[in-house]
């Protein structure tokens, strides 16, 4: 079973999400953090279920989908080890976000 991390960025993603959607409906915004947080979980049985983004040298960029969201992690080459590297609004460039691990 892999191990998951997240990131400082990652989790700043997450409460700027909850916080967005909570302006106007806090139990919204609980209910699609939650949602992000239980998608990723999902990352600890089976690391390669999301699709590859880029290779870079410490591992595969991945991105698992939830809803309008995009999960970047980094699956390292010691395939135990995941890295929540952020949470993206589907609108968003990525690559502007992620411009090298």
């Amino acid at each position: 079973m892999a191990e998951i991390r997240w990131t400082s960025e990652a989790e700043t993603w997450l409460q700027d999400i909850h916080d967005y959607i909570a302006a106007d409906n806090p139990n919204a915004a609980i209910r699609v953090v939650e949602g992000i947080y239980n998608k990723a979980q999902i990352l600890r049985q089976f690391p390669e279920i999301g699709y590859i983004h880029r290779v870079e040298t410490e591992g595969e960029i991945r991105i698992l989908l939830y809803g309008h969201y995009r999960i970047a992690y980094l699956q390292r080459k010691e395939k135990n080890i995941i890295d929540i590297l952020g949470i993206f609004h589907g609108a968003l460039d990525i690559d502007r976000y992620l411009p090298g691990v």
